[in-house]
């Protein structure tokens, strides 16, 4: 198989009470692989596309075989988000930021709760499936945007730094249709150390 699914970088309950294990189990262990597998199987058709990244398949969607462009753009931007979104949080993490990715956030959008607001307005009003992202455009700007279904801000150019699945799949085992909820305790788990980590790369 060209690629595979990480096992999560915690236990699936590691995240409770914000996001419950149940939601874990099956987002990752059953959404995010039938991801990867429907990639591989994408893939498959073309043995010389095996040596790229998933990143890379995203990135070059438009110049990828025609036949396999819609496979790649939802189970290859499937993989690349969940695989980012796993690590973007943790256990015992939350609060405020720190170091560089603070810094941005107040250069660029005044302060954290300007910020917060922003992000997660925009989550809540992404129509149907998606995700909300801090991305670093393609002309290095810092700016907040939605993507519909698996959608990779990556296809666009630009660098995601951070992220949120707003697909109920993400949360509707524990909020229900409460994804404004969702999104505000969300805050809880997010993994700064690994988004100032993003940060960096997005510059490089």
């Amino acid at each position: 198989m060209a690629f595979e699914l990480s096992p999560l970088p915690y236990n699936y309950d590691a995240l409770d009470p914000y996001i419950d294990s149940q939601t874990m189990q099956l987002h990752h262990d059953m959404h995010h692989q039938a991801y990867v597998n429907n990639l591989n199987a994408a893939v498959d058709k073309h043995p010389e596309l095996q040596s790229k990244s998933p990143e890379d398949l995203v990135r070059e969607l438009n110049s990828l075989p025609q036949d396999i462009v819609s496979a790649v753009r939802n189970n290859g931007g499937g993989h690349v988000n969940h695989t980012m979104f796993w690590q973007i949080m943790a256990p015992n993490a939350g609060g405020e930021p720190t170091g560089a990715i603070a810094d941005a956030i107040k250069d660029n959008f005044g302060d954290f709760e300007s910020f917060k607001t922003r992000f997660n307005d925009t989550g809540t009003k992404q129509f149907g499936s998606g995700w909300v992202w801090l991305v670093r455009t393609s002309d290095g700007k810092l700016e907040v945007v939605g993507t519909p279904n698996q959608d990779s801000p990556i296809t666009g150019g630009h660098f995601p730094i951070m992220g949120n699945d707003v697909w109920e799949h993400a949360y509707y085992l524990k909020y229900q249709n409460r994804r404004a909820e969702y999104l505000k305790q969300w805050w809880n788990v997010v993994n700064w150390d690994e988004i100032n980590n993003r940060l960096s790369m997005s510059t490089r």
